[in-house]
């Protein structure tokens, strides 16, 4: 690593250590088995099928990042997982869970569905979508 770049990232690292939920606010790409971890945790997901060559997909991701920047609350409160349809599309799991197609996103909380959206990119929609995670959160 660049000697520089070591030093300067050092306080950028501090700062995040010391703001509560930082970490949390990322996306966790999907493994197998961690739906199940997290949901026993507790946790409100927001489960994200996507593929990286989708379009619609990469709206979603714009619109839902923006709203993430406008509520911060969004990334302290609900776990995004990525879920490659590429790999995970045909999988038990998602055949289970009657996804149709890449570009949907489903909310969820311990064995509860509180909602799905298929390839739907209106903000107004998206928000209400994770309004209904980070109300789930607080309950």
């Amino acid at each position: 690593m660049d000697r520089r770049l070591f030093l300067a990232s050092g306080p950028a690292l501090a700062l995040a250590a010391t703001l509560p939920g930082a970490l949390r606010a990322a996306e966790i790409d999907y493994a197998p088995g961690l739906i199940g971890e997290r949901l026993d945790r507790g946790e409100v997901l927001l489960l994200d099928f996507f593929a990286p060559w989708c379009t619609t997909c990469a709206a979603q991701q714009r619109v839902i990042e923006k709203l993430k920047a406008e509520n911060p609350a969004y990334g302290r409160a609900i776990t995004f997982i990525k879920v490659d349809w590429d790999t995970y599309g045909q999988a038990q799991f998602a055949r289970r869970m009657r996804i149709p197609r890449r570009s949907t996103l489903v909310v969820l909380k311990g064995k509860d569905e509180l909602g799905r959206l298929v390839a739907e990119t209106r903000e107004s929609q998206i928000r209400a979508l994770l309004d209904t995670a980070l109300a789930a959160a607080g309950s």
